[in-house]
């Protein structure tokens, strides 16, 4: 288990929503693109790395109580999607690294798959 605020601060993460919120732990994590397989393989508590920056992706982490979103390579997320994660109290942060880098450099803080 690592708290968000952790990762922020190892990962030099961009906090885009739910600021409040980085004192929950996560257990593990995931990393796709594919709404419909993370909705069927995600887990509670987990950290999800997706390209995808629509506001869908707020649902499936409320839905599933994913603890973080993080959004790699510096893209862009809708402002739309920014505040409905607030009103939801989704995390999602921002990195420069990319998916690749995202998940091995979780994966060496401790956070695995099947946690």
């Amino acid at each position: 288990m690592k708290k968000l605020k952790d990762i922020v601060r190892e990962l030099n993460l961009k906090v885009l929503s739910g600021v409040s919120n980085l004192d929950r732990e996560a257990s593990s994590g995931c990393c796709c693109d594919l709404l419909s397989w993370v909705m069927a393989n995600g887990k509670k508590d987990s950290v999800w790395i997706t390209v995808q920056t629509h506001i869908n992706i707020v649902a499936v982490a409320s839905l599933l109580e994913i603890a973080a979103i993080i959004i790699p390579s510096g893209m862009p997320v809708d402002e739309k999607t920014i505040s409905k994660a607030e009103t939801e109290g989704v995390v999602i942060l921002s990195s420069q690294y990319d998916a690749f880098q995202l998940s091995g450099m979780l994966y060496n803080m401790g956070l695995r798959k099947d946690a």
